[in-house]
């Protein structure tokens, strides 16, 4: 795999970064203000990686929604919260960048609109295989991911009907619709809508590392399934983690994730890009709790707290 071949290198520059920066910007920008009113001092944190999953060229889609979501994108730790219900304690996720790769319909490749949500059977829980047009499936160790959709503003209540979409890199760390040699693809990218208990499960495979980002899951949250058609109708745009342990155990001993034994050793959550701001109990409340082994593969449940 060439250099350009590795996704959101930290703030290496093309034509799919210019979100990015927006949102890196933004975050400094915020950050400096909350560190000068609390402490006296600027405040400093980094933000959303860019880069380029291929060949292929890649731009922003501008509108006043996409600068909306870029400005409110990757908040400070600081400003999340916790609450307390009688069935549990979750925590608001902190706003993360959704990176260069969405298939939100926010960015084109070679001029294209690259919008995942309006393919038909996006709509699925195995997101291993292809759908649509297109026909493939990503090899890699399975990994059944369990996501607990809840009202952190009202003590944790479960949000029924609600729409969540994941997308993830290959155990090569590359992105379907985006990777040169991925953009007859569109696995590994999927939405649900959540049950009476807010919950959707999806089966997918391990993600791989690349250089620059600790392994992780990209997640939007949509009102409805009538308005997860397009980013400008999200509420929700954070990241999930992966137990760098477990991590490290799975690319060393299966097949096809050598690669990423050398982006893990080269990284840490201490200077990710994306994660490095977070709080101890934010970060774990972002990391997925990873149980199963490395042939039969991972189960994980995680409580996605957002403010309604």
């Amino acid at each position: 795999m060439t250099h350009s071949d590795r996704p959101e290198a930290p703030y290496h520059k093309d034509e799919g970064s210019l979100q990015d920066l927006i949102q890196f910007v933004s975050r400094r920008r915020t950050l400096g203000m909350l560190g000068t009113l609390a402490f006296g001092a600027s405040s400093v944190a980094a933000c959303g990686g860019s880069g380029d999953g291929g060949s292929t060229s890649t731009s922003v889609a501008t509108s006043s929604s996409s600068s909306s979501s870029a400005s409110s994108s990757s908040s400070n730790s600081s400003s999340s919260s916790s609450s307390t219900s009688a069935s549990g304690t979750c925590t608001t996720f902190s706003n993360e960048t959704e990176g260069p790769y969405p298939g939100d319909g926010s960015n084109t490749v070679s001029g294209s609109i690259i919008n995942a949500l309006a393919i038909s059977g996006i709509n699925r829980s195995d997101i291993r295989t292809s759908v649509g047009s297109a026909s493939g499936t990503a090899p890699g160790l399975p990994l059944t991911l369990t996501i607990s959709l809840v009202n952190s503003g009202t003590g944790c209540t479960p949000l029924a009907g609600y729409v969540v979409y994941i997308w993830h890199c290959t155990r090569d760390g590359l992105y379907s619709l985006y990777s040169s040699t991925l953009t007859a693809q569109n696995y590994l990218r999927g939405i649900q809508v959540t049950d009476s208990s807010g919950k959707v499960t999806f089966t997918t495979i391990f993600p791989g590392c690349y250089t620059g980002r600790m392994p992780h899951i990209h997640v939007e949250v949509y009102p409805s399934l009538a308005a997860a058609t397009s980013y400008a109708n999200k509420i929700k745009t954070t990241q999930f983690a992966l137990d760098r342990t477990v991590c490290s155990t799975v690319y060393s001993t299966v097949s096809g994730y050598s690669a990423s034994t050398t982006a893990l050793n080269g990284i840490t959550f201490a200077t990710d890009n994306v994660f490095s701001d977070l709080s101890s109990s934010q970060l774990a409340a972002q990391t997925i709790s990873l149980s199963g082994d490395t042939t039969n593969g991972y189960t994980g449940p995680i409580t996605l707290g957002i403010k309604i």
